[in-house]
């Protein structure tokens, strides 16, 4: 368990009462794909969901929480975040306002900045983004590494990232590091060489950053099979700045994600689509807050949607690109901006964030799933893009423990 994680602490059992509308994520306890219950009650015990259904069905037990009407719905998963750096890049976004185009290469500010901070200042700004996304609903919080591209530096920011939550990404190929500037194969060498012996241990997943002014197609494939052979996960940064191998690759190597897709071919749609049949599926995750932050197009939700393809929202919280860790400002821009429909656009930071992360015990409120649940100040999870910009999440739980907020 890492230090974020709040076991439930409490004898017994929680009956959250009188619910407005409880979002199960699941069809069989409920009404529509959301699984919607209304006038409903849930159970908390050992840190899981017991018993959720019609509040005058519910079983007695140790003790009561009123939800006085408020929607209770599964705790965001965020899936795609880089909370482990320092520095700032006001200025950046500042000058992108002005209208100077995104590109990669502001990463290397951070990279500078990350390089000389402490472990403890790293930490504690983890730390406090971790509070911060709590207090906005998500529970479930993925942390990359990529702002170090040293060995020691990449595996010092993961070493952080695995005190704040179990799932730790290895994103030594975020970009060139600028020591390597005039030899990009030799950074590619030393990625899948003495760092990832280096980091393989901390981490879960094996990231890359599959784009012009990062990496190419050859490269990235040399990343991914390197860090698979060392038992990580795949997952991949496509598609952002254009059209290009990013889905593809992610698909062939049957990585659980692939983030951003804001630019997709038709055959992009379709290898995702059919990628969302497999037991394992790739998901399309896609990152609002990042075209918002970049005036960039937003990526066609609606049509991956029709296709069959399955989708997750996340936040890419990061100091450059994307400086919120808001998931309801995700989900309010996905239903305004890129065609989804409130229903699938909590869905995709709910139970889409869980398939990204190959998670079966979040991002869902049946019984057996671990008791991480949001509590709207709200009557049902429509408001999360009807009053967008207003602060809602009342209280929130992980594993049956209060961690931000009052019911």
């Amino acid at each position: 368990m890492t230090e974020n994680e709040t076991a439930s602490g409490a004898p017994g059992t929680i009956l959250v009462d009188a619910i407005g509308t409880l979002v199960t994520n699941d069809p069989a306890l409920g009404r529509g794909p959301l699984g919607e219950i209304a006038g409903a009650a849930l159970v908390i015990e050992d840190g899981r969901v017991a018993w959720a259904g019609p509040r005058d069905r519910a079983p007695a037990a140790d003790a009561r929480v009123d939800a006085a009407g408020r929607c209770v719905l599964p705790g965001f998963v965020d899936s795609h975040s880089h909370i482990v750096f320092a520095g700032d890049r006001s200025r950046e976004f500042a000058a992108r306002m002005s209208g100077q185009p995104y590109s990669a290469g502001g990463i290397r500010t951070t990279v500078a900045a990350t390089r000389a901070a402490t472990d403890a200042e790293l930490l504690d700004g983890a730390r406090r983004f971790v509070r911060e996304a709590h207090g906005q609903g998500t529970t479930t919080l993925e942390v990359k590494s990529g702002y170090g591209l040293t060995v020691a530096d990449e595996r010092r920011s993961l070493e952080v990232a695995s005190r704040v939550t179990d799932e730790v990404t290895f994103l030594g190929a975020h970009v060139v590091a600028p020591e390597y500037a005039d030899d990009p194969a030799a950074y590619v060498d030393l990625v899948t060489g003495p760092m990832l012996d280096a980091c393989a241990p901390h981490a879960r997943w094996v990231d890359v950053f599959c784009e012009r002014g990062a990496f190419d197609e050859q490269a990235s494939r040399r990343v991914l099979t390197a860090g698979m052979e060392r038992g990580l996960l795949p997952r991949v940064h496509g598609n952002q700045l254009g059209e290009g191998p990013g889905v593809r690759l992610a698909v062939e190597l049957g990585a659980a994600s692939v983030d951003h897709c804001t630019y997709l071919t038709a055959e992009d749609v379709d290898a995702l689509a059919q990628a969302a049949g497999r037991p394992e599926p790739t998901v399309a995750t896609l990152l609002p807050g990042v075209d918002f932050s970049t005036r960039q197009p937003y990526p066609n939700a609606r049509a991956l949607v029709d296709a069959g393809a399955l989708v997750a929202l996340a936040s890419d919280c990061n100091p450059g690109s994307c400086f919120t860790s808001s998931l309801a400002f995700c989900i309010a821009v996905a239903v305004r901006d890129m065609g989804l429909t409130p229903d699938e656009a909590v869905w995709a930071a709910t139970r889409g964030g869980a398939r990204a992360l190959r998670r079966e015990d979040v991002g869902h409120l049946a019984p057996g799933a671990r008791a991480d649940l949001t509590m709207l100040d709200a009557p049902n999870h429509l408001y999360l893009a009807y009053r967008p910009g207003v602060p809602q999440v009342a209280a929130v739980w992980k594993d049956g423990g209060l961690v931000s907020g009052r019911p």
